[in-house]
């Protein structure tokens, strides 16, 4: 889930974050749904770096106290690296207070090419998916806020995403889904990665994409060596992809820095389920 990249300070001082030449269509920058309307939540895209920095800060708080990842010290008490800057940064807020409850983060690619990759590709090989690069888009750094994770919030970011690729003319999107090494389930704990192994074994059973597109981590879990007959249910957000019509990538790879198992996911808009069609486009 996360490389080890330092940025300097100066440029941090420097950073750019677009403006004109970003990707969010006008009529994405904003919409009321029926969703929002219920559970007095707001969904919007980063126009400020001011913005992009509540959505680090929660990401922090998520992944660094929740979680237990290192970051390098850019900035005490939020998560950056280098491909925030390339990123549209998508918002999800509490109405009463205005404070960002959950984040996701969208590199197109014409941001990947002048990223230089995507942000994957440090965590897997993923040239069979170099034929879907046009129109590939990466989302990444996905969290909500403890407090708000009965499933709206995720539902309001993956409808704000579909009308984003659909916007785009985006056909697919690769993301990864990260599971800890030391997951708790039932108040019990599970170590050891004995949790993703159980994980994978059940999504390569039922889940697995068709080998021309199955990637390659760079640092695999040693599934092999692990118990894989745990009976776990996959966390919420990797249940959530499959209702989409997501498929697994492959294997997945060991993240040391967020002490995770990251599952690689690629979900294609012709494979999105009517259902889910209609509710997300309308």
């Amino acid at each position: 889930m996360s490389e080890s990249i330092t940025a300097t300070a100066e440029m941090l001082q420097n950073s750019f974050f677009r403006d004109s030449t970003s990707s969010v269509p006008e009529l994405g920058r904003r919409s009321t749904t029926t969703l929002e309307n219920k559970t007095n939540i707001v969904t919007t895209w980063a126009r400020h770096l001011s913005e992009v920095r509540e959505a680090q800060k929660l990401r922090y708080q998520v992944f660094a106290i929740e979680m237990g990842a290192n970051f390098p010290d850019i900035l005490p008490g939020y998560d950056i690296d280098i491909f925030d800057d390339y990123c549209e940064h998508l918002l999800v807020r509490d109405r009463k207070t205005w404070e960002v409850i959950g984040t996701y983060r969208v590199l197109t690619p014409a941001q990947a090419k002048l990223a230089g990759k995507f942000y994957s590709d440090g965590e897997f090989d993923l040239r069979a998916l170099q034929s879907l690069r046009g129109r590939l888009a990466e989302i990444g750094r996905s969290c909500v806020h403890k407090n708000y994770r009965q499933g709206s919030v995720i539902l309001a970011l993956w409808k704000a995403l579909v009308l984003f690729m659909t916007q785009n003319r985006l056909d697919d999107v690769v993301g990864c889904v990260s599971i800890p090494m030391n997951m708790q389930v039932n108040n019990n704990q599970i170590g050891m990665g004995y949790a993703a192994a159980s994980i994978w074994r059940q999504m390569k059973e039922n889940h697995l994409a068709s080998q021309e597109l199955q990637v390659i981590p760079r640092l695999p879990l040693p599934v092999e060596q692990l118990d894989q007959m745990l009976d776990i249910e996959p966390p919420a957000l990797v249940r959530g992809y499959l209702r989409v019509g997501a498929k697994v990538l492959g294997a997945p790879a060991w993240d040391p820095n967020f002490n995770t198992a990251d599952l690689p996911m690629l979900m294609r808009m012709k494979d999105l389920p009517e259902r889910y069609r209609k509710h997300f486009l309308g």
